[in-house]
């Protein structure tokens, strides 16, 4: 059968439900999903700081072909673009910087004009960019602490740093024409047992008071803060916890809150959390993960988390007050193919969170009849979403299921082969 029977099919069983698929699919077409670059290149940026990656993060695996270079990481990402539908946006990090001279340029010197690179190209892929400031792999943050530090030197240092990240990603947002997002995350912590909480924390918030006072162009950019329950080094306190940055941003409305999937305890899911506090802010930046035994960045899978996530956001409404990224990194395998497979599976829960009989079910719920909810809900898993992704697919001129494999392997043998 070909793929349009399939779907038609499709759309006549899911109708049945009071399922609209093309206005599943209109969803989809708005829907539009950050993908990191730092997959490409195992965390390494291009700023030759001398420090190795830290700051709780390890990439681990040597498989060959890692990005080497701006341009090769740039090119690497264009070709992961041919397999992915949809609207898309890139995420770089301010270690990705692209210096003009022999000069280093160090994190509290980076401008605009270093990251000219990454906005041509993004001009060419019509697409926006994202931006996070680097608070880790540098001398300043080798004793575990930046924006926090009790060093006065070291927190001006990490505060200019971010205060220029910040008109960065102002730059990148009016040059693009595409909002970009300044994601606030730092390592900072102790490994051990800890007395003064409060006094980090203390600093902390007095660093980033001092970094967002200046009012930045809304159409242009937007600051998000993001928290970590811990990190390699920061195994008992961590200075930006959950509760410390939810406090913030309800202090800031103008402030995003991010949820990442890997940053809480792994009894703890971020989906069970979106409805909460979506109620008190107004607007959230997801970073989707797969931790595996706590925080571990896997590449993103199609479980039941990631689809619990997506349906919070289709079923709140909140397509249009919430911003998805991913956030993972596996040098074990072909990195443009971790790309692929993540970039996919989340497009696939989003669709699926778009196909559920939304109103059916909560109608079921309100009116007590559990036993329709839960039946309805098993019966949607065999219900026939893949004929609706191929379809979605075929309409975006990507690959149909695995096809894609075949571009990877041939450009792995061309291009990625060839990088020694």
């Amino acid at each position: 059968m070909s793929i349009q029977k399939s779907y038609e099919t499709a759309k006549e069983i899911y109708a049945g439900l009071g399922v609209d698929t093309e206005k599943a699919l209109d969803a989809m077409n708005k829907f539009v999903l950050s993908v990191h670059c730092w997959q490409g290149d195992d965390v390494g940026g291009f700023e030759s700081s001398g420090a190795s990656l830290d700051g709780g993060l390890a990439a681990t695996g040597n498989y060959p072909g890692k990005a080497r270079t701006p341009e090769e990481l740039r090119k690497d990402m264009t070709k992961a673009f041919e397999f992915i539908p949809g609207l898309k946006k890139a995420n770089i990090h301010a270690m990705y910087l692209e210096s003009d001279s022999s000069k280093k340029v160090d994190r509290d010197e980076i401008e605009p004009k270093h990251f000219d690179g990454w906005v041509n190209w993004a001009k060419e892929q019509k697409i926006g960019i994202d931006f996070n400031p680097t608070y880790f792999s540098h001398p300043k943050a080798s004793d575990g602490f930046t924006l926090s530090s009790s060093d006065e030197g070291i927190r001006q240092f990490w505060v200019e740093h971010t205060k220029r990240c910040r008109k960065i990603s102002e730059y990148i947002g009016r040059q693009t024409g595409v909002r970009s997002i300044n994601n606030i995350w730092i390592p900072d912590g102790y490994k051990d047992f800890t007395v003064d909480k409060a006094g980090p924390r203390e600093r902390l918030m007095r660093s980033l008071d001092e970094s967002i006072a200046e009012m930045l162009d809304p159409g242009a950019t937007a600051d998000a803060v993001e928290s970590k329950l811990f990190g390699i080094g920061s195994e008992s306190y961590v200075v930006g916890s959950h509760e410390f940055y939810l406090c913030y941003v309800m202090r800031n409305k103008n402030l995003l809150l991010t949820l990442d999937a890997g940053h809480f305890h792994p009894l703890e899911t971020i989906s069970g959390k979106i409805s909460t506090i979506m109620m008190f802010i107004v607007e959230m930046l997801l970073h989707v993960s797969r931790p595996v035994r706590w925080d571990s960045d896997h590449v993103v899978a199609l479980d039941d988390e990631l689809l619990a996530i997506c349906q919070e956001i289709a079923r709140g409404g909140y397509d249009y007050r919430m911003n998805v990224a991913l956030d993972y990194f596996d040098a074990s395998i072909n990195r443009i193919a971790a790309w692929i497979i993540g970039c996919r599976n989340t497009q696939k829960a989003m669709l699926r969170a778009y196909l559920e009989p939304y109103e059916l079910l909560k109608k079921a719920e309100a009116e007590g009849d559990l036993t329709k909810r839960l039946a309805l809900g098993e019966e949607l898993k065999s219900y026939p979403f893949n004929s609706v992704w191929d379809y979605y697919c075929e309409i975006n001129n990507v690959p149909v299921r695995e096809k894609w494999l075949d571009g990877v392997e041939k450009y792995e043998n061309d291009v990625l082969s060839k990088r020694i």
